[in-house]
């Protein structure tokens, strides 16, 4: 299964949902979902987004920023988006798939915070440079044991 997941950034905080099912129930991360059947991955994150946080952000707003693997798994990965945006949506919003709020940067980072989705320090910094990564993570369960980033040819799998 392929995934796509955007962060949605306006200045200095993103805009993130607080989960409420798996995976990562009950901790915040980006928004978006799987590729639907004869979608392409732009369409897919724009739709995610529209779906998710009803913001319509334009394709020249959102960046390809790398893929995400992990293991154990059944082949499925995921691509990583960021979207800057002008203008912030009121929140907090519950929505179906959770509660949707902007949070600052440094708070999402912190490796002390538990209530982020455990991989996302290692690879949200990375997201903001130019480069794009691919970011290998390893689970025993739910407990990530080891993230592993190497540079990303310059194409867009």
């Amino acid at each position: 299964m392929i995934y796509t997941l955007a962060f949605i950034r306006h200045q200095n905080e993103f805009l993130m949902l607080n989960r409420l099912k798996q995976p990562w129930k009950g901790c915040w991360n980006g928004v978006g979902g799987k590729l639907e059947p004869n979608e392409t991955l732009i369409d897919s994150i724009q739709r995610e987004i529209l779906e998710e946080t009803g913001m319509n952000v334009c394709k020249y707003d959102i960046q390809y920023k790398g893929k995400l693997t992990w293991e154990p798994n059944d082949g499925s990965y995921l691509h990583l988006y960021l979207v800057n945006v002008e203008n912030k949506i009121q929140t907090p919003i519950q929505t179906e798939e959770g509660i949707l709020d902007w949070r600052p940067y440094r708070w999402i980072i912190d490796f002390d915070n538990l209530g982020v989705a455990h991989n996302i320090p290692y690879f949200l910094p990375k997201m903001l440079e130019p480069n794009r990564h691919h970011y290998h993570c390893i689970f025993d369960g739910n407990r990530l044991i080891d993230v592993l980033i190497t540079p990303l040819e310059d194409t867009h799998a």
